[in-house]
This record gives C-alpha cells, structure tokens and sequence, in this order.
C-alpha cells in the first residue's frame, strides 16, 4: 500500500531506483500552529529511533521542522481546503509522512496552500528565507508537486546516509 500522498514520480529519483518500496510508514496530522514543529520534529525522532535510522536522525528532523515551517506559515490565513475532492471548512491541518526503505527516508509534508515553495536568494541580514536552501543542502532530492483531488501542495525531501 503506498504513502498516501505520495507522487509515483519521487520513486523516480536517482537516489531511489524505481520499483524499490517503501517498507516502513507513518503519518502525523497536526493544526497548522507554531507548535506543530516541535510536535513533527519530536515524531521524527522516535519513529527514526523506532526504525532503527537513528544516524539519519539529525537531518531528517531540521528537514522535517523546515518543511513543517513552512507548511505553517503556508496555511495562515487559509479557510478551508479540498480533500479527496470534498472541501472541508476550517482552518487546514499540516500533514507529515515519513517513509523508509530501512535504508533511505522519505519526507513528505502537505499543507492547504497552492503556493509552490520557490528557493530564495536573500542578503547577509536578512532574517527569513534561507530554508529551501537548507532543504537543497541536506537533502539528496527534493520537490513539491500538487496531491490528487485535494487542494494544496505536497512538499518532499530525501535523505540517504552519508
């Protein structure tokens, strides 16, 4: 059975031949309130423990954390948001999924907003906008692509060791 939202195509990625599956599987709804990053990084760090990829624990939760940031930050303001093809009313939820081949980690995360995530240039002093480039920088591939029947976007990275 495959993560629910994830995109066929990210299987494609270099680091991950196609056809190889993903063994392992969570998931995590959250509100899309500050206090779903600490709640997303702390599931990362158990389920990774858990699974026994304690070495990717370091990167796999500052990427969870970023991306659950963003999700956050995403959802302000939205009022409502499609799910499988029904809108529901109400502030979105920020959905997380963690997949792993007992090898390699999957990070998926979904939020309400159609905005794609664009990779920022910022100055020396600015205080915001470096985080896709950590995302680029600890991650092996990354992405976003828009989820089936559902409004939004889904955002993934993936870490392998080393």
């Amino acid at each position: 059975m495959p993560v629910i939202g994830t995109d066929p195509r990210v299987t494609t990625s270099p680091a991950k031949p196609p056809g190889t599956k993903w063994e392992l599987r969570t998931f995590l709804e959250l509100g899309a309130l500050p206090t779903a990053v600490p709640c997303a990084r702390l599931h990362a760090r158990q389920v990774l423990w858990e699974w026994h990829l304690d070495a990717l624990s370091d990167a796999t939760e500052l990427l969870v954390s970023e991306l659950v940031t963003n999700a956050v930050q995403a959802s302000a303001g939205l009022t409502g948001s499609r799910r499988a093809g029904r809108w529901v009313p109400g502030m979105p939820p920020v959905r997380l999924w963690l997949a792993s081949d007992r090898e390699q980690i999957l990070i998926q995360v979904w939020d309400a907003s159609d905005r794609h995530p664009v990779p920022q240039h910022p100055g020396l002093n600015a205080e915001s906008g470096r985080g896709l480039l950590l995302v680029e920088s600890l991650s092996a591939d990354w992405g976003s692509y828009p989820p089936d029947r559902s409004s939004g976007k889904v955002v993934w990275a993936l870490i392998v060791p080393g």
